[in-house]
Formats: C-alpha cells, structure tokens, sequence
C-alpha cells in the first residue's frame, strides 16, 4: 500500500484512541459518516479544509495526518528489515504497518538502534580485548598482583612457626598488594567503561592522530598552495590531541605527505576535474601519478566537495596505520582487519588495483565500493624486499541507481567480509581457504 494511501489509517487509529465514534467525527467536521469511512478505509483522498477540519476535531497537527508525516518512521523500519533480509520482511508493507501500528513500529525502530548500538560496542570491546596495549598492561597489573597476594597468603597459613618480624612483613606485602590491585581494577573498570565510545578515552598515538585529523576534517587549507614544512610544524605543535611525543611525530609524517600531495595535485585542479568525472583512474592519468596519490588527495578534500568519502592504509605487515572513517563500513581500532578486505590483497599483486563492493556481514545489506592499490616506498635489494604500502578508498556504491561510481562499472563483483578475523560472522572463510583471491583488476 503506498504511503500516500495511508492517511485514513492514520485518521482512524488517532479517532479511536481518542474514544470517538465514526458518527461523532463526522458531525464535528460537517461530512457525512459514509464519506468518512470511505476515508478512513483510504478510498477517497484527503486534503485542504476537510484535513484541517478533522485535524482539527481530533486535536492534532494537521502534519500528523497528512502524507509523509511518517516518513522518518518508515525509513527506519526499512532500514531494520534490511538487517534481517533472510527472515522474509515484507518490506514493501512498511506503509501499511507504520500507519496501523505507529506505536509498535517506532518500538521496533528504537530496538533496532539499540541492537546496532550494542553490536558496535561489542565490536569495540572486541577489539580493545584483542589488540589494546593499555587494557594488556592492566590486565597483567591485575593477575600478577592477584597472584603475589596469593603466594604471600599461602605461606602466612601454611607455615606454623614464622617469626614475628617475618609475619609483620608478609602482613604489609599483602597490604600493599591489595591497595594495587584495588587501583588496578578500578583503572581497568574506568577504561571499559568508555568502551561504548571509542572516542572517550584516547590511549594510543593511532586514536590521537584520529582524533586530530577529524577535529579539522581530514582538510588543511594551510597546507594547500605550496606551503612549506614550517607550516605543519605549526600545525602540531597548536594541536590539543596529541599529547604523546609519538603521536606528534606520527601528525608530523601525515602532513608532510599532505603537503607533497597537494603540490602534485593542486586543490582548485582537483576540484575542477572532479566536477568533470571524478573516477580515481582518470585523475591519475590527468596529473600523471599513482592511484594512492589519488586515494589520499580524495579523502584530503572537505566532505561538501567531495562527498561521503573512506580511506584506510596499511603497511606490509598489514598493521592499519591511517583511516578515515566511513559511515557504513566499521574497522577495527588496530590491527587484526579483515583478511577479505582488498587492501591486503593488493600487496601479494601490487601492480594490480582492485575494485570489488563490499558487504560487511552482520551489518545490513549496505555495500560500498571499495577500491584499492598498493604503492612501493623503498625498492628491493639483496638484503631486504621491497617496501610496500596499501590503501583503500571506500566510496557510496551507486550500482543501485545505475551509476559508476568510481568510474567503474555498475555490476562490480559484491564481497562479503567481516570487521576483523576475530568477531567475523562468516562461515568458511575464503581467506583461509585460498591464500589468494583472483584480483578484479581496473
């Protein structure tokens, strides 16, 4: 049923949950009480003064009734059957449900948001569990004080006859124990309590790099235009976020690769040639350089000239040392990625760029398109490999809409992948079963 068809329903809950009859609305409005169940039952349309009559009989804001007064209501539960694709939603009743029940469907939205809301955070937990230097220290503080206190209690019933000086002395090792551990435990309690927001408690270089890059938006007009190195000396050293020396010095390295790509690729060019077509490969070819130029310049650029935009980079070990976050595509906090994802792909063939769309599992249904190219940062020698370096641009997947987004085409391949190898829902992973997935080459 189409939602332009439900304001009857919504006229019919709103007069019986206020207790009145048919005949009663009807008289108050001045129509017949046949015409009005023919509203009420969506066979005639609405609008004008007898909407604002009957809005106006039943004490509501005529935008209640009227169409599309649901329509935030209706997307929601568009969005909370798409996480459950498999369970046989009828999406296309989403209408006629949000017009019936209102009250059960925006229940079932808030849960929707609490569910995803609860993944995240378990997702995060997962993570920080995983991969957290800090939570491993406290962890460690924990047990090993918890052991001491143990041995020292141990020896204290178990020996019979322990001198007075000796006994004073196993008292006051426990003592001390236990003010550590109790300091320790209410550390740990303090850190995980800041787990649901991931932005609550910066401890590592990478978050306060985050943290600084996203504070300015990932764009630094000061940079742009041929600036030279005193200009991002300046930059971190005003910078609130970084308070480690480490992650000074990480900010440092970020912006200097800023400042060389921005002098390759001036801002008003780019700009300019992404009105024109701004598929990745093409701007390549138009200012003579590689395809992670391209990727960092993109997600360099304001968000209102280029849109939604992602980007993450690893190195060769395959540790995330840069992201730009994307709305619809979670990544781990640091390392232990998903092995699906083409960022790693491209450094076994790094003389081949990857498109593919991505579908995180357990997720929604969403896809994004992801494209990725490793860059050489050192060449081999006889002594040590090449150095290598990959990244990913995450970009809207427009194939829906019939467009190519990315320059590339609409029926790109869809892969399903996960957040990280630890918390991924996938059966059977192809990662494990293949060391090498085919490259869907440009």
């Amino acid at each position: 049923m189409p939602e332009s068809s439900m304001i009857g329903n919504r006229i019919r809950e709103r007069r019986v949950m206020n207790g009145m009859r048919q005949s009663e609305l009807a008289r108050r409005v001045g129509i017949s009480p046949s015409y009005l169940n023919l509203i009420e039952h969506n066979r005639r349309r609405i609008g004008g003064k007898t909407l604002l009559g009957i809005a106006d009989a039943l004490e509501v804001e005529p935008a209640l009734l009227s169409e599309g007064a649901e329509a935030t209501l209706i997307h929601g539960l568009r969005e909370a059957a798409g996480t459950q694709a498999a369970q046989g939603v009828e999406t296309r009743r989403a209408e006629e449900f949000a017009g019936r029940f209102p009250g059960w469907a925006r229940l079932l939205v808030d849960l929707h948001g609490r569910a995803e809301a609860l993944q995240r955070t378990v997702e995060t937990l997962t993570d920080r569990l995983a991969h957290d230097p800090h939570l491993a220290d406290s962890l460690h503080e924990v047990i090993s004080t918890v052991t001491a206190i143990r041995s020292t209690s141990s020896i204290l019933v178990e020996t019979e006859a322990l001198e007075p000086e000796w006994q004073n002395r196993f008292h006051r090792n426990i003592d001390e124990d236990s003010r550590r551990l109790a300091e320790g435990a209410e550390s740990l309690v303090r850190y995980l309590e800041g787990a649901a927001n991931t932005e609550a408690e910066i401890k590592s270089p990478q978050d306060e790099l985050l943290a600084f890059l996203s504070a300015n938006g990932f764009h630094f007009p000061a940079l742009e235009g041929g600036a030279g190195s005193r200009v991002a000396q300046t930059i971190v050293a005003q910078a609130e976020a970084l308070v480690s020396d480490a992650a000074r010095r990480l900010a440092l390295d970020a912006l200097e690769q800023y400042r060389a790509d921005a002098t390759r690729l001036p801002l008003e060019r780019v700009l300019e040639e992404m009105r024109r077509d701004p598929a990745p490969e093409r701007l390549a070819q138009v200012f003579d350089c590689d395809l992670p130029t391209v990727f960092r310049r993109i997600a360099a650029l304001p968000e209102s000239e280029a849109g939604l935009v992602g980007l993450v980079s690893c190195d060769a070990s395959g540790a995330l040392i840069f992201r730009r976050p994307f709305p619809r595509f979670a990544m781990p906090r640091d390392a232990g990625a998903c092995a699906l994802w083409p960022l790693f792909q491209v450094l076994g063939q790094p003389q081949v760029p990857v498109r593919v769309r991505l579908r995180q599992a357990g997720r929604g249904q969403e896809t994004v398109l992801a494209l990725a190219a490793a860059e050489q940062l050192a060449p081999a020698t006889f002594e040590r490999p090449a150095l290598m370096r990959a990244h990913m641009l995450i970009l809207p997947d427009r194939s829906d809409r019939g467009e190519s987004a990315g320059g590339g085409p609409g029926d790109a391949l869809v892969r399903d992948v996960g957040v990280s190898c630890r918390i991924c829902p996938l059966r059977g992973c192809a990662a494990r079963r293949e060391p090498s997935i085919v490259a869907d080459g440009f």
